[in-house]
């Protein structure tokens, strides 16, 4: 990276490893780490709500599905899916139901992006 201090690409991540000044590059890393872990977990927060406004459901996709675009589809935001975290655990019996209920949710509403109806997933058995 620079030809002056012997700096690689994990001593940007990894922190107080690097030889050239380890515990300045270090306090470096650890900031840029948590930076990033800030940013990721925000990220997430937003995909995750408490409930939805006005209806009991698990989860929501929030676009237009593929089997409904047309050739003058263009110009709108990215298709996003919601998780609705209390009705979920409010049905799970435990951690292991839970997890295996947002999975369900999460496949549920990615097949709504490719055009799945809740009938026809009904029928699957991801309804």
């Amino acid at each position: 990276m620079d030809s002056f201090a012997p700096i690689g690409i994990l001593d940007a991540f990894v922190p107080f490893l690097s030889p050239y000044r380890p515990f300045w590059l270090g306090l470096g890393a650890l900031a840029f780490d948590l930076l990033l872990a800030l940013v990721i977990t925000s990220f997430l927060r937003r995909l995750v709500e408490d409930r939805h406004p006005t209806q009991n459901l698990y989860g929501l996709y929030h676009g237009v599905a593929l089997t409904s675009r047309t050739s003058s589809y263009s110009g709108h935001l990215p298709d996003t899916i919601t998780i609705y975290r209390l009705p979920i655990l409010a049905h799970a019996r435990d951690v292991e139901a839970a997890r295996e209920q947002v999975a369900t949710t999460v496949i549920h509403e990615v097949a709504h992006h490719f055009g799945i109806d809740d009938d026809r997933l009904d029928e699957l058995g991801w309804a």
